[in-house]
Parts: structure tokens; C-alpha cells; sequence
């Protein structure tokens, strides 16, 4: 593990949490949010940047994300710090707007960034997202509403919209 990184995960810790989709890791920059990674259906995260394990950490997401899958809860309210580029950012914030129960599409997201052509460019930020559910990547789907892309699996990508859609639009209830 080379200094730089050593500096980046000296304040940093992480929590395992159960959920639906299966084991859920968050983890911590000096108490702020900066990853929720799915552990079933995607890549595996890298032990090196989970910081020390700390069960007790983060109370307040994983009440709220116990909410969420409960079904009593569509707006997440915690202190993040995603770490990304500049238009990965800009891309987050936008996505972390969309509505629960709600679609965008990845040319609706760089249209709103000011040039449609950016859509491959949103995708792989999308892609990128630290902060799975909270910062909703999963309701960015492709033009034709296909489920496409999701680091966590399309297979939980599903579930999660079918959990919105039951509590949004009273569809089958999935949890």
C-alpha cells in the first residue's frame, strides 16, 4: 500500500449491514459517507480502501437505509463525500435529484448537463457512483427504458426499482 494511499483511509471506517440485495459495506471518510457498496451482483470492493472495521459506525445510514428497504423512506438526509472528478460530481448531484419511483435516461442527464452527446460520458460516471442507493444510479436506465449498466448487478438494479415502483406506484411488494 503505497503513503498516498495509507493518508487516504487513516480516518476512514467501515460497517457491514445486512439488507435485501445481501451484505451492504459503508464506509466512512471522518463520519461523512463515502462509499455504500453492494457486495452480491457487482465487483468485489478492495479491502484496501474500507478503512478499519468499526460495527457501531455510521448509525445514522444505516438506519436510514434500514428505512428505505422497510419502505418508510424516499429521501436519504446524510452528510456524503463522494469522491470523483468534477463531472463525475456533476453527474451525481443530478442523478441524487431524481425523483423516488422515477426514470431518467442517461441522455436526459447530459441533456441537463448542456450537451446530449455526453450520454456515454454520464453512463460511465454513472458507473463510478461510490454511493450506491443513496445517490441513485439505479434509476438511470438506457434510451428505450432497458436496464443497462449497474456496478452492483442488473439483478439488483431490478429489485431496487421494483421496490420504488411498489411504494411509488403501488406495484407488487418485493421486501
Amino acid at each position: 500500500m503505497g503513503a498516498h494511499t495509507l493518508t487516504h483511509t487513516m480516518g476512514r471506517t467501515h460497517a457491514t449491514v445486512d439488507s435485501p440485495l445481501g451484505p451492504l459495506i459503508l464506509v466512512a471518510d471522518d463520519e461523512r459517507l463515502c462509499s455504500v457498496l453492494i457486495t452480491t451482483g457487482g465487483r468485489p470492493p478492495d479491502p484496501a480502501t474500507l478503512g478499519r472495521s468499526d460495527p457501531a459506525a455510521l448509525p445514522d445510514a444505516r438506519a436510514q437505509l434500514d428505512e428505505y428497504f422497510a419502505g418508510s423512506r424516499r429521501v436519504f438526509d446524510l452528510p456524503l463525500a463522494p469522491r470523483g472528478s468534477d463531472f463525475q460530481r456533476q453527474v451525481w448531484d443530478i442523478v441524487s435529484r431524481i425523483p423516488f419511483g422515477e426514470r431518467r435516461t442517461y441522455g436526459q442527464i447530459a441533456e441537463e448537463l448542456g450537451d446530449r452527446g455526453l450520454a456515454r460520458a454520464v453512463g460511465a460516471a454513472n458507473g463510478r457512483n461510490p454511493i450506491a442507493i443513496i445517490i441513485p444510479c439505479h434509476r438511470v436506465v438506457g434510451a428505450g427504458g432497458d436496464l443497462v449498466g449497474y456496478a452492483g448487478g442488473l439483478a439488483n438494479k431490478r429489485l431496487l426499482l421494483e421496490h420504488e415502483d411498489h411504494l411509488a406506484h403501488g406495484t407488487e411488494r418485493l421486501f
